[in-house]
């Protein structure tokens, strides 16, 4: 079976009438199905749950629909049913079976104002208690710069009773640089018994801006949902684009997107894991973490203008080329670079007082990480292999043959800091192959500005530095983009924090944070 029809019909609900896109197999269910299939294709298909969304198409079909997207990794297409809401501005839960799909209908309801029957949890989600109960900016007829006036509501947080129970609040205001949250904990003495993030303080109409941008704004918007993935978030966006134009990516610039990812990683593992060196008091690995990573930093500007790799994708391919000279000398470099990390992660091996903080401090269960969906290297820190440049390989890394994913098997602090230490070696030797066999030729499609198809559909995923980043699309009557919806990994991860936390004691958070080290703006959108 070659084509996504034929890879799409195990998959199907029976009597499904699929429209294919791309890579895409979509279809109507029905709204009493929806729960039932859904399970079979996550516990019988070996699927993933990637997103839930929805789209206001009142005026064209006079209805909402909501769209469950699923990955088959073993056969690299996306199963996407949806449900129609006619009359009605309820549908039913699939949460008390589908825990994952807790978060994502949460969203929904406050931002669509579509209510899941059965949901476990009614409290809001991202808009918080000043923002009227009535007011739904994904609507189409909420006007982009309309501003409610201020609601006086209430948000109430999980308590723990007992005489010993007390609770400490943290944020959302920080002592340092980071973006605010709010974490509110109950602990015995030291121990923490319950921990709650309550986020949404950077909540900035993303997805509404998504709807009135200019295409190269939206390029450009795609860039700041979280600053240090601009790549890889505007590379998911770009791609999803290439899908509704049917353009196809001039293979020099394939590989030169697979570089800049990878430097993107790269860069972002060195800051971690310094970072988290630094928080158990080493500060011999926290400085060389920060200078390692600055390094990377000044590559990224030196080739590209952006540090940040800010401006390098264009749908179509990239507008940043490298050179011969350059790509010898980065080859240089990153083997140097590569060979001082090494020395580096060889002597915090041998920090007794660095390993004790690390070790067992922050444990996740593999079972709890299946539970809630996990992606990216809190994934891989509990054994499992989940990987989109493996299981949805784009860009060049096919034809790289990238087959294996870093894996570690405690699921605590230091395997998370294993899982990056690996992957910090993995993506530079990866971008030194690619240097050596980059093609010749053009670095972005003579078509890039064709059409996009109308009333289409479009999802890609790629496997930001954090986890996969997820981007579905839909455009109306006219070709025009209807509906953008990014999901950041984060957004999946950030409810695995409290569990992870719950046991520890209350100094070693910061740690713990600082090994997911999860997006606040990617969240908030």
């Amino acid at each position: 079976m070659n084509t996504i029809q034929d890879k799409a019909i195990p998959y199907l609900h029976e009597n499904a009438r699929a429209e294919f896109f791309g890579n895409a197999a979509v279809f109507e269910i029905s709204p009493s199905d929806i729960g039932k299939y859904a399970f079979n294709l996550l516990k019988n298909k070996n699927c993933t749950l990637k997103l839930i969304t929805a789209t206001d198409e009142r005026r064209s079909q006079q209805c909402f629909k909501i769209w469950y997207v699923f990955g088959a990794p073993q056969d690299n297409i996306f199963i996407v049913p949806y449900i129609k809401l006619k009359n009605t501005f309820e549908f039913p839960s699939i949460t008390p079976s589908i825990h994952q799909a807790w978060n994502h209908e949460k969203k929904l309801w406050a931002l669509f104002g579509l209510k899941p029957i059965n949901h476990p949890d009614p409290r809001t989600i991202i808009l918080h208690e000043n923002w009227p109960a009535d007011a739904y900016p994904l609507r189409k007829d909420f006007n982009w710069d309309y501003r409610p006036d201020d609601a006086h509501g209430s948000y109430h947080f999980q308590r723990i009773k007992g005489e010993s129970i007390y609770e400490i609040p943290v944020g959302p205001v920080h002592a340092g640089i980071i973006e605010p949250g709010h974490f509110r904990f109950s602990v015995a003495g030291e121990e923490i018994m319950l921990l709650e993030p309550r986020l949404g303080f950077t909540h900035k109409g993303t997805e509404k801006l998504f709807e009135r941008l200019s295409l190269h704004d939206t390029i450009r918007l795609s860039e700041k949902i979280s600053g240090d993935s601009s790549f890889t978030h505007s590379l998911a966006f770009c791609m999803t684009l290439e899908q509704l134009g049917d353009i196809a990516v001039p293979a020099r610039a394939s590989y030169l997107r697979l570089i800049y990812g990878e430097l993107e990683r790269v860069a972002n593992h060195f800051g971690d894991i310094g970072a988290i060196m630094l928080d158990t008091g080493f500060n011999f690995g926290g400085s060389h973490g920060a200078r390692l990573r600055e390094m990377i930093m000044q590559i990224n500007e030196r080739i590209t203008g952006s540090r940040f790799l800010r401006g390098v994708n264009n749908c179509g391919g990239v507008t940043k080329d490298i050179r011969p000279s350059e790509a010898e000398a980065l080859w240089q470099e990153l083997g140097i670079i590569a060979r001082d990390f090494s020395g580096i992660i060889e002597a915090a091996g041998n920090s007794a007082s660095l390993l004790n903080r690390l070790k067992s401090t922050g444990i996740l269960s593999r079972d709890v990480a299946k539970d809630h969906g996990v992606v990216g290297i809190a994934a891989r820190a509990v054994e499992i292999p989940m990987d989109a440049r493996i299981d949805f390989p784009y860009a060049a890394y096919k034809e790289m043959g990238f087959i294996s994913a870093e894996t570690e098997a405690g699921g605590d602090v230091y395997a998370r800091f294993g899982v990056r230490v690996k992957e910090a070696l993995s993506s530079i030797s990866l971008i030194r192959k690619s240097l050596r066999i980059l093609p010749q030729g053009d670095i972005c499609a003579h078509n890039h500005d064709a059409p996009f198809r109308k009333n289409a559909v479009a999802v890609s995923i790629v496997e930001g530095w954090r986890g996969d980043i997820v981007y579905f699309i839909t455009t109306d009557a006219d070709g025009n983009l209807s509906r953008v919806a990014p999901r950041d990994p984060s957004f999946i991860n950030w409810p695995l924090l409290e569990h992870a936390a719950k046991g520890n004691i209350v100094p070693d958070f910061p740690l713990i944070n600082k090994s997911f080290n999860l997006s606040y703006s990617g969240n908030d959108l």
